[in-house]
């Protein structure tokens, strides 16, 4: 049973149907009064023209035979305009009714496709490229859009006008009237045939082209890294290749149609022919008069060329059809359900997290973390230091439920982590990533992104100055109000970083997780968000991944991770008195710093004497 809601609550879940013209039906819910006030509109026009050569028939033999033109020629000339204007009206106001039809649900789709794609696991964003995402969202949900607005109310008006005309050619003849449909069976059978074959070939083009579509975006992305590396012409030619695969499978397609219409239209044509061939020896022997024959002469053109084009336009609509397919396939993919939980928690966190044999794997492949086990007691900082790949960032992407561990237990105020609602836990929990992401927008909207409350000025200050990033903020053109492009390009590496943080100093979460967040920043201002971040840590639950021994020192418990386990555990200066890879990391960091010191010594040593000879 259909189901019928307004266009803004209608759920496109119930769109999906293995059927896929009952599922582009249903896709039209809160739209069909106007669909078929569309083709009601293309009925009436169809009528208007047939009752047009009806008219003209009247014309030839009952006025003009008959010699009674003087009076009722203005009459019937009225009638042709009068026909005229009421075929144009209507044609006029089925195509706005089924733009309005086309754009509204292709409008709908595409805000649920955003809201929809933003709401999928990081599992599934992990297995889809972006740039078929955006192929699938744009030139998918265009190519629907088409199949509303021309070839779904097209295929109505053919098949209107055929029965229509066809039933008054019965009325004038039923011969000749069935002698001239015989080919249409042959073609409509051909056009089906032929829908099936290209909607494959059609499918391939459209793959090829999403292939495209991430190629270029990833390169787009990705371009300061082509410049620096001098790949430019490297990049080239695999794009030239997905272009020429692309054009390959498109030529293919083409290939395709121009093998089919001519065919087509030498059958229509060779159909006609022969319908005015035998028409016309019917009127000379006067089987039927000439007024018959020319009335037959215009609606058999209405016949066979719109059954024609019914061919073409099957072959057309399987685009509609495959797009409507790789479009489902999108929202077919269940939803994060960000406020399923069984637990409702009641008041503050306190943010004791205790970890007992945790293991988790993204896929088959293998396991990522094997039996983790500490417990971090509130307001602790739980550091965590290992190589990369060790898993460091998959055990904290466990704490907002990003992923979901495989094994073990993992609770949170005695509470299962599984049992807190994912919107709950994130609103708690506050991330500076290693590679901080910044919109489009200004260092303002940025800072206040996800706080969901109005801030003052004042607030967005203290943030900024606590992120050490208030006076670069000041010294730009416009302020606060300066755009910082895409991405954040215009910013530096450091100061994008100290922007996130300032973003999360703001959104004062319960729990921290700060993933390297310092790595992008020089040592001044390292000290100087350190300090600040101390301050904010204070009370809170805090998760530090870090490579820098300096940035774990603070911390009350510090995990070494080694392919997914824990090798050591323990304070700063619990773990200087274990041999192990904490003692080796510091020993060589130690070493490091200070070859750089005594090199930095040496330099400004060169310069003092260069200065004063």
């Amino acid at each position: 049973m259909l189901r019928f809601a307004s266009p803004s609550t209608f759920d496109l879940k119930d769109a999906i149907s293995d059927n896929r013209l009952l599922g582009l039906w249903r896709m039209m819910t809160g739209f069909r009064l106007k669909y078929l006030g569309a083709t009601l509109s293309l009925a009436l026009a169809a009528t208007s023209k047939t009752a047009t050569y009806l008219l003209l028939r009247y014309l030839i033999d009952d006025v003009l035979g008959q010699g009674r033109g003087s009076g009722v020629l203005p009459l019937i000339a009225l009638g042709f305009v009068g026909l005229a204007l009421f075929e144009g009206s209507f044609t006029f106001l089925s195509g706005r009714l089924a733009a309005q039809t086309a754009e509204g649900v292709a409008l709908r789709l595409r805000n649920y496709l955003f809201d929809h794609m933003q709401r999928l696991s990081f599992t599934y964003h992990d297995h889809m490229q972006t740039g078929e995402l955006i192929q699938r969202s744009t030139s998918d949900v265009d190519a629907m859009r088409r199949f509303f607005a021309d070839q779904a109310t097209n295929a109505g008006r053919i098949a209107l006008l055929f029965a229509i005309n066809l039933a008054a050619l019965l009325n004038l003849n039923w011969k000749l009237a069935l002698f001239s449909v015989i080919v249409v069976p042959v073609v409509v059978l051909g056009s089906i045939l032929f829908f099936k074959l290209v909607s494959k070939r059609y499918e391939a083009f459209q793959e090829q082209e999403a292939a495209l579509s991430t190629n270029l975006q990833e390169n787009l992305t990705g371009v300061r890294v082509v410049k620096a590396f001098a790949r430019q012409a490297y990049e080239r030619e695999r794009f030239e290749e997905q272009n020429w695969e692309k054009f390959r499978r498109g030529r293919r397609l083409l290939t395709m149609h121009a093998l089919f219409w001519p065919v087509t239209d030498v059958l229509c044509g060779l159909q006609m022919l022969a319908g005015f061939y035998m028409g016309a020896r019917m009127a000379i022997a006067g089987t039927i008069s000439v007024g018959t024959y020319l009335a037959y002469a215009g609606m058999v053109i209405w016949i066979i060329w719109p059954m024609r084009n019914l061919g073409r336009l099957v072959v057309d609509m399987s685009s509609g059809l495959v797009s409507y397919v790789r479009v489902m396939e999108i929202i077919k993919a269940e939803r994060e359900p960000l406020t399923e939980g069984s637990y409702s928690p009641n008041g503050n966190l306190q943010g004791e997290f205790v970890f007992r044999d945790v293991s988790f794997e993204y896929d088959s492949s293998g396991r990522v973390l094997q039996n983790i086990s500490f417990r971090c007691k509130p307001g602790q900082a739980v550091a965590l230091l290992g190589s990369t790949g060790s898993g460091k960032t998959s055990l904290v992407n466990l704490l907002p439920r990003f992923y979901e561990y495989t094994g073990g237990s993992l609770t949170l105020d005695d509470v299962e982590l599984k049992e807190y609602p994912r919107a709950y836990l994130r609103r708690q929990i506050g991330i500076v990533e290693q590679e901080p992401f910044l919109f489009s927008r200004t260092v303002r909207e940025n800072i206040t992104y996800g706080v969901g409350r109005d801030v003052s000025q004042a607030e967005i200050e203290a943030a900024a100055q606590a992120a050490a990033i208030h006076d670069v903020i000041m010294g730009f053109p416009n302020g606060y109000d300066t755009l910082v492009g895409e991405k954040g390009v215009t910013l530096s590496g450091g100061q994008k970083q100290r922007v996130a943080i300032a973003r999360t100093l703001l959104k004062n979460p319960r729990i921290l997780i700060l993933d390297d967040a310092t790595s992008s920043v020089d040592a001044q201002t390292e000290g100087a968000i350190r300090e600040a971040l101390e301050r904010l840590m204070e009370g809170r639950t805090t998760f530090i991944i870090a490579h820098r021994i300096q940035s774990v020192m603070i911390a009350d418990l510090i995990l070494v991770l080694d392919k997914g386990r824990v090798v050591q555990r323990g304070s700063h200066q619990q773990l200087l008195r274990q041999p192990g890879i904490y003692r080796q990391v510091y020993e060589l960091q130690t070493r490091i710093e200070s070859e750089l010191e005594r090199e930095m010594e040496s330099a400004s040593s060169w310069e003092a004497v260069s200065v004063a000879l």
